[in-house]
């Protein structure tokens, strides 16, 4: 079984990055000018014209990843440190996940997904990043073998899911929460079926998991069944085999 392969040449070149930007005012992204109550009446102007760009941008991002074959999207913190644990430990998910015979999708910026992307790519692999416009511009990391750019958040997680057969979780912030929680109400919800969630590192993960269960299930805001939707690893290994086994039993489709 072959996995998805990527350059591993010392100077790593990549397909052109797809979505670049354009600057607006400093400290300004096109999701904060879109969300932006307008004081005039400016919006009969400028709204169309982002629909159009909106679309684009699922346009793009349709046609860079509708042929990537199975893939696992990887979420984690852009503060993880070179070197670190959680950062080795991304890498190992990313390596792992090629010789498992997935590419791999992170949000292409520094940290946990930088790890995940050079593990990927170390392996030959398919090694993708999904770019978000932001005030503290960061950049695509070098190990990105395939990279689309994206101003808007939304058309962004769209495709995190649609692309992807799973999660793998590694320690995060509010982003990483962001991206978590919205993939379990999708899952809660039935919108996506048989899609593993792995949450990588227990320690970290254990007292969220707690007020799910002692708050949210006792409050009866959830249910019970709910807190399933997510499975703990604490090594690379464990997160890979977890999240390749997928849910219900089925496997996610390699290639």
């Amino acid at each position: 079984m072959n996995a998805p392969t990527g350059s591993t040449s010392s100077s790593r070149r990549r397909k052109p990055l797809l979505g670049g930007w354009r600057k607006g005012p400093a400290g300004s992204t096109a999701d904060s000018r879109l969300l932006d109550t307008e004081p005039s009446s400016d919006f009969t102007h400028t709204d169309p014209w982002r629909v159009m760009r909106i679309q684009s941008e699922f346009v793009q991002g349709f046609d860079a990843l509708a042929e990537i074959g199975p893939a696992i999207s990887v979420f984690g913190s852009a503060r993880t440190k070179p070197g670190s644990r959680h950062y080795e430990t991304g890498v190992e998910v990313g390596r792992l996940l090629v010789e498992a015979g997935v590419a791999v999708i992170t949000g292409g910026g520094p940290g946990s997904m930088e790890a995940a992307n050079r593990g990927a790519s170390e392996a030959g692999g398919l090694s993708i990043g999904l770019g978000i416009e932001l005030p503290f511009e960061q950049g695509m990391n070098q190990w990105v073998g395939r990279g689309v750019d994206f101003r808007y958040f939304f058309a962004r997680k769209t495709m995190f899911v649609k692309y992807a057969q799973g999660f793998v979780v590694l320690p995060g912030g509010l982003g990483t929460l962001d991206e978590l929680f919205e993939a379990m109400v999708l899952v809660q919800t039935s919108k996506v079926t048989q899609f593993p969630i792995v949450l990588v590192d227990s320690i970290f993960w254990s007292p969220l998991l707690a007020w799910i269960k002692d708050v949210m299930v006792v409050e009866g805001l959830v249910s019970p069944g709910d807190v399933d939707i997510l499975q703990l690893a604490d090594t690379a290994e464990e997160a890979v085999a977890l999240v390749m086994a997928g849910g219900a039993g089925k496997r996610v489709a390699a290639s």
